[in-house]
């Protein structure tokens, strides 16, 4: 930082007040580039320039800082409010991105005679009603929906004075008809009934459908005391509707209401919140939004930031805030909860729910435009289950295969970040050990892969994966550890009795690491333990029909490399050569060749 910025900074500082606020750093060309909220302005802004921080945006951030204002207001809940406004307006450089920033739906009883109630995303000021938002234009849909069926509001545009309606300027249209409206255009409904209708629509539209539904049991049974029941059915009807919603809608006791709630996932530099907004028992508003994150930040703070901006969108004044965690925040009269069990916990539990499906689903949906994102979060999957210092972006896997120790072999696969890299694929013939030792093989492999590895100074793997148990890791780590000195994680992949891959063996001893069957990465792991026994038993097929070739044809005298490729393509096996006419055999080889193939082969049989 130059000599005079820093001075001016310091001048700054010293002037500071310990009052909360909200502070504005500018870089040199007098752009926001950060917004923040304090308790202290001065403890905190101060906190930035007296110390080397652990993280290097947050240096690089400080080292851009030119100018600092500041806001003081009355209170930390005020602090908060202000930086989320602040943010929103500037989008500076440093500070958290909100992924979504739209405008919802609304609906509105209008300030009009006789009231229309419909959808909108437009908010006037004209003394009208607005209920919601609501975060999604479906739900506004349904709640409009059911409020149609439960009373004839009109929907029509017309607008409707005592004037109007006593001139008889309009009509009555379809809806009238097919007996969802009244008809108060012509005058046929009176305007004391009507605003009974909006009266209750708006209690729904609060969230207080206990008391709508209570009211109308209560008419349903005078009705029906009064023997009047073509009108209590229709009364019922209502009833009914209300009932089935409710019970739809109802989580919890409905003596929890006005209370919100708010839970938090991470994800690399996102940061997934949720909302939902509790009255009578039931979530009347939902939400998940994203956070990109700039800096470090705390999930503490991203999850403060989260609740001013929902309270602020969905207009909550809800006088408790469930949370899953403390936070160093205060708001005026707002208890904040932290539930241990009961309703409230279940509460919690829904919305941790909630955010952390939206987290999956935006990883699916990430994971589908960048194929290779899958596979990197599933090495960091292995990388935390193990504790590996890094990335296992190179795995080998090892194995063997013999019959009763003829023809042993062994291959090795690699995987570079989770994919199969088959050039670099390679297949081994053991070369010292003689009958069936698994363990004495895998030792000669090992050996032979790593000391060529260090002498050619080929790359090393992140992971090594054997394919067996603890005896096979304990002869990989003998190799690697003791007799070349090398650092490599070791790990197992074991199969059970119908030689299924089980478990994930690490550690010495090895110790097995929970696999989810059928998850995505005991799918790439079982993927990897196929792949190594795939290779190895199709080299020693071939390493075997190659064997079984030579025993009869290669001793034959007279008979050589290129005479046994030509009847082998033709005949395809040794068995229809021993079958075929000797006049087809002169004709393919000739007559000398032919008569000493017939004679080596007869004499393979007597013996």
């Amino acid at each position: 930082m130059p000599h005079d910025a820093e001075k001016h900074i310091k001048s700054i500082l010293s002037i500071l007040p310990e009052k909360p606020g909200c502070y504005q750093y500018f870089d040199e060309k007098g752009s926001i580039i950060y917004v923040g909220k304090a308790k202290n302005l001065k403890k905190r802004v101060s906190s930035y320039f007296n110390k080397i921080h652990d993280s290097k945006k947050t240096n690089v951030l400080v080292k851009q800082i030119r100018d600092i204002k500041y806001i003081v207001v009355d209170s930390e809940e005020d602090a908060l409010l202000l930086e989320n406004n602040l943010i929103k307006e500037y989008r500076p450089r440093y500070n958290v991105l909100l992924k979504d920033d739209k405008t919802y739906a609304s609906i509105v009883v209008k300030n009009e005679y006789f009231p229309r109630v419909f959808k909108t995303r437009n908010i006037v000021k004209d003394g009208s009603k607005y209920y919601g938002p609501y975060s999604s234009g479906y739900t506004a849909k349904l709640m409009l929906q059911m409020l149609k069926d439960l009373y004839p509001i009109r929907t029509c545009n017309y607008p409707l004075t005592p004037e109007s309606i006593q001139q008889r300027r309009y009509k009555v249209c379809l809806q009238y008809h097919i007996k969802r409206c009244k008809g108060p255009c012509e005058g046929l409904q009176d305007l004391k009934e009507y605003n009974q209708n909006i009266m209750e629509v708006k209690e729904i539209l609060k969230g207080n459908i206990t008391l709508i539904s209570k009211h109308l049991l209560e008419q349903m049974q005078l009705l029906s005391e009064e023997l009047r029941f073509e009108e209590a059915q229709v009364v019922k009807e209502k009833y009914d509707i209300i009932e089935n919603y409710r019970s739809k809608s109802t989580v919890v006791t409905p003596t929890l209401h006005n209370i919100d709630v708010f839970s938090i996932a991470e994800l690399d530099r996102s940061a997934f919140i949720n909302y939902m907004h509790i009255g009578n028992g039931a979530v009347v508003q939902a939400y998940t939004f994203e956070y990109k994150k700039r800096l470090d930040e705390s999930k503490e703070e991203l999850l403060a930031l989260g609740i001013a901006e929902m309270r602020t969108r969905f207009k909550s004044n809800a006088k408790e805030i469930i949370i899953p965690f403390d936070i160093d925040l205060e708001m005026g009269n707002i208890i904040f909860t932290i539930p241990q069990r009961g309703d409230k916990k279940k509460l919690l539990e829904l919305s941790e729910m909630n955010v952390k499906q939206f987290k999956v689903d935006r990883l699916k949906q990430a994971e589908k435009l960048n194929p290779e994102q899958r596979n990197t979060r599933l090495l960091k999957e292995i990388q935390e289950a193990l504790q590996l210092e890094k990335l296992p972006a190179r795995i080998e896997c090892f194995d063997n295969s013999n019959i009763q120790g003829s023809d042993a072999v062994a291959a090795c696969v690699v995987f570079i970040m989770g994919k199969p890299a088959k050039k670099e694929y390679r297949k081994y013939i053991i070369k010292t050990v003689v009958g069936p030792d698994d363990y004495s093989s895998m030792k000669e492999v090992v050996r032979r892969r790593y000391q060529r590895a260090i002498e050619e100074g080929n790359p090393l793997p992140d992971l090594i994966i054997t394919d067996g148990g603890k005896g096979q890791m304990e002869v990989v780590r003998s190799v690697i550890e003791d007799e070349l000195g090398l650092k490599i994680p070791i790990a197992g992949l074991a199969k059970d009795r119908k030689h299924r891959t089980s478990e994930l063996l690490y550690g010495f001893p090895p110790v097995s690491i929970g696999l989810v069957q059928q998850s995505p990465l005991f799918r790439l792991l079982e993927q990897m333990q196929n792949e190594v026994h795939r290779f190895a038993i199709t080299f020693h097929k071939e390493k075997r029909s190659k064997r079984q070739v030579a025993s009869e044809l290669d001793q034959i005298k007279g008979i050589g490399e290129k005479t046994k490729i030509l009847l082998l393509q033709h005949y395809k096996s040794v068995k229809r050569i021993k079958d075929a006419n000797i006049a087809d055999l002169q004709n393919l080889i000739g007559e000398k060749k032919a008569k000493l193939l017939v004679e080596g082969l007869n004499k393979d049989e007597k013996e």
